[in-house]
């Protein structure tokens, strides 16, 4: 990895571990929206070593409807989101005035962590990020996904998404493909 970008990438692993999950109340029907806000304003703002995650936690269910079942999903703790992160006055202000949100959940404005017990029992996967040994121009072949078994060369890395591009030869042609970095190997 260049200097500067395996620089970057340990600042925001070691923040991510400073990171706590947060509880915050929203409008009813404003959990997606309000976690579609938040990722937007964190990508376009550049706060993605403060906001690390925003999570609607979820689970699925079969309904029978005239003799025909179907899976749906349906939303765990209705008009809540939970958003890992860490809190300093500006990723408070900017959480706590999305629009949809009504507040964190906790004494007061004082948002209180979950604890890892809490996590876990409210589905959130603790995501870890994965050491990536990687530099611009270095070989990987793709071990999952619809460009399984191409092979191809890296051309941009994203650690905070925990992706990557690449140029990958599809019909004789240099495509510039994004992937995750759980489906590909260095070669």
């Amino acid at each position: 990895m260049n200097e500067d970008n395996g620089n970057k990438n340990e600042r925001y692993a070691e923040r991510a571990k400073e990171a706590k999950w947060y509880v915050v109340h929203t409008y009813s029907g404003h959990e997606n929206k309000v976690k579609d806000n938040i990722e937007k304003m964190v990508e376009n703002r550049g706060y993605i070593d403060d906001i690390f995650e925003v999570a609607v936690p979820t689970e699925e269910y079969v309904e029978t409807k005239n003799g025909v079942k179907t899976i749906k999903e349906r939303k765990l703790f209705p008009s809540y989101v939970l958003i890992k992160m860490i809190i300093t006055d500006v990723s408070w202000f900017l959480v706590r005035n999305t629009r949809g949100v009504t507040g964190f959940v906790g004494p007061g404005s004082k948002p209180v962590p979950l604890t890892e017990k809490e996590v876990k029992a409210f589905g959130v996967q603790t995501v870890s990020i994965p050491e990536m040994d990687l530099n611009v121009g270095d070989s990987i072949k793709v071990i999952d996904g619809p460009f399984e078994g191409f092979v191809g060369k890296v051309e941009e890395i994203s650690p905070e998404k925990l992706k990557l591009k690449a140029s990958v030869s599809i019909f004789g042609r240099d495509t510039i493909v994004e992937l995750d970095y759980d489906n590909i190997e260095r070669v």
